[in-house]
């Protein structure tokens, strides 16, 4: 088992920045690839970003790619979501998830309660 909680979100106004972080405990946190994905209302959750267990292996989704960057401090057992440039249609819930299979996963088998991002035009 792994349990997630995530934090970060928040209201900030189009173009700026925000950091989003995802704290992991239970199973070994350094075993483990951490994702980001997000969902809209209306729509279909989205992966974002994912990062495998050592950090060396990373992967992006096209629309976010130069504006997000995933990384993770192992000792923290924490894994980081750098927002930047960011605009109204990335108003979503934000959610971590986790899983043990690596990086190339599609549908993690744990997940957080996810946070709140809110860009106002």
């Amino acid at each position: 088992q792994v349990q997630l909680v995530e934090s970060g979100g928040g209201l900030v106004q189009a173009g700026g920045s925000l950091r989003l972080s995802c704290a992991a405990s239970g199973r070994t946190f350094s075993s483990v690839a951490i994702f980001w994905f997000r969902q809209a209302p209306g729509k279909e959750r989205e992966f974002l970003a994912g990062i495998s267990w050592s950090g060396g292996s990373t992967r992006y989704t096209d629309s976010v790619k130069g504006r997000f960057t995933i990384s993770r401090d192992n000792a923290k057992n924490t894994v980081y979501l750098q927002m930047k440039s960011l605009k109204p249609e990335d108003t979503a819930v934000y959610y971590c998830a986790a899983d043990p299979r690596g990086v190339g996963v599609r549908e993690p088998d744990y997940w957080g309660q996810g946070t709140q991002v809110t860009v106002s035009s």
